[in-house]
């Protein structure tokens, strides 16, 4: 089995912007689980690795955040709809 690197979270950090929101969250949360089988990994640079750690969190909450806020507004800009708040 190859192992992931750093460089491997990285690209698919970048490759989710790229991606729907579901298939976002998706790519992200593997590469989190990844980052954190390389926190028991010596060779790895473990400042590097936190700070990519926290780059995924943040982007993680920024797509639901976008996305939670992008279902609310259409609610919000009609509100003769039902599920309007």
């Amino acid at each position: 089995m190859t192992e992931t690197s750093l460089e491997d979270v990285e690209r698919s950090l970048d490759r989710a912007a790229d991606l729907e929101t579901e298939e976002a969250v998706s790519v992200l949360r593997t590469a989190r689980q990844d980052i954190e089988d390389l926190g028991s990994n010596p060779d790895v640079d473990e400042t590097r690795r936190r700070e990519l750690e926290e780059r995924l969190d943040q982007r993680i909450r920024e797509i639901k955040e976008r996305d939670a806020y992008d279902s609310g507004l259409g609610a919000a800009m009609n509100p003769e709809d039902d599920d309007a708040p």
